[in-house]
């Protein structure tokens, strides 16, 4: 590889790199908004004894989300898992409400 190839190469990696830190950026703020929801959502499901979890939300949010994956071109699966560690995870912080 010349030495103008290999520069080039280390100016697309590096942009490559940023882009990636950007993206990083956004799905952690995403998730913190996110949670800021769903945290308001078990403190109203605490106020009116409302369970933790609701299945049926959880069924259809997943089958939303592995369909917005095959259209962005994502493996459903790991956005199946994704989700679900997610919501898990909302429904932890909702159990802590209703203690």
């Amino acid at each position: 590889m010349t030495q103008d190839a290999t520069t080039r190469a280390a100016e697309v990696l590096a942009g490559h790199r940023d882009s990636i830190d950007r993206l990083d950026a956004i799905l952690i703020y995403t998730l913190g908004e996110r949670f800021k929801h769903t945290q308001a959502v078990g403190q109203l499901k605490a106020e009116h004894d409302l369970p933790p979890s609701d299945p049926a939300r959880e069924a259809t949010q997943i089958a939303r989300l592995e369909d917005l994956a095959s259209r962005a071109d994502l493996d459903p699966e790991f956005a199946k898992k994704f989700l679900r560690f997610v919501i898990d995870e909302v429904i932890r912080h909702h159990e802590q409400h209703q203690s």
